[in-house]
């Protein structure tokens, strides 16, 4: 991405990349864990090439400046009150909003409870919170494909099993396809003083509510791979339920978790057409 910017909220300030026309129709870009706003890079520069003004920021955690301390900072309400907060420092009415994993987890929910900032929403890998909730509580498949939570929850373990011997299981995560430079680059965050704390936080906030979630109301595009080892088919074939508005759901063969790495070109493809469907071309 062309440039760097800073946002502050409060007494939060986070890191945001910034690309494309100032004039462009405004996408942001919400990263996934345990990533940055780097994992969009490919994508980026390709909605860029089409004249799309491209937001993507460090999330709460991830940006040194925005590392409050205690898991209650770090419930789904306030990750998704930073987009909100995100677009109106850029003054931003209605954005495409698109997430990836975590990043998805946040975009689905502000979609549902923030409609009118929502221009469109594209979300890869993970579904609508109350698909996956469900596929959690019903789907046997699905609570082993998740089972790893709940070591990512327990608090002081997962940090020591994680950066343990340079960061060895941290970097297994990953799919070969993501490129080693970047999976460094992550891995250095995360290693800073209470950096993989709180982004971990993410997963020791999460609660049952996420099953009552509201259906969106936007234009949506799902896009889900069926080589993903951390969500499986039946949270993703249920997504379509809970979205009363246009939808299209997009199955990438034989692709890793780590869409916007592994396939930029497709997930560009998704943006765009969601985008130019809302705007009539």
């Amino acid at each position: 991405m062309s440039g760097n910017a800073e946002t502050t909220l409060g007494d939060l300030t986070f890191d945001v990349r910034v690309a494309g026309p100032p004039g462009g129709p405004p996408v942001v870009l919400l990263h996934g864990f345990p990533e940055t706003a780097r994992s969009w890079t490919a994508v980026a520069r390709l909605l860029v090439r089409d004249g799309y003004r491209v937001i993507a920021p460090d999330q709460r955690g991830y940006s040194p400046g925005a590392r409050p301390e205690g898991v209650v900072h770090y419930e789904i309400s306030a990750l998704a009150g930073d987009v909100i907060g995100l677009l109106d420092d850029f003054e931003i009415e209605q954005a495409h909003l698109v997430g990836h994993d975590w990043g998805a987890a946040v975009a689905w929910h502000t979609a549902a409870h923030h409609r009118d900032r929502v221009s469109t929403l594209t979300g890869f890998s993970v579904p609508h919170l109350a698909a996956y909730g469900w596929a959690l509580r019903e789907d046997d498949d699905q609570r082993a494909r998740s089972s790893y939570i709940q070591l990512l929850r327990m608090e002081d373990k997962a940090e020591s099993v994680l950066l343990e011997d340079d960061a060895r299981r941290l970097r297994a995560m990953f799919d070969p396809s993501v490129d080693r430079d970047s999976v460094d680059h992550y891995v250095r965050t995360l290693s800073r003083p209470g950096a993989l704390t709180a982004a971990l936080n993410w997963y020791r906030a999460m609660s049952p509510e996420w099953e009552s979630t509201p259906p969106v109301q936007v234009p949506t595009t799902y896009v889900w791979s069926t080589g993903d080892s951390a969500i499986g088919s039946a949270a993703a074939e249920r997504c379509h339920e809970f979205v009363d508005a246009d939808y299209e759901f997009v199955v990438l063969p034989d692709v890793s978790h780590w869409i916007p790495e592994e396939a930029p070109a497709a997930a560009a493809d998704a943006i765009r057409r969601r985008a130019g469907t809302a705007a009539g071309g």
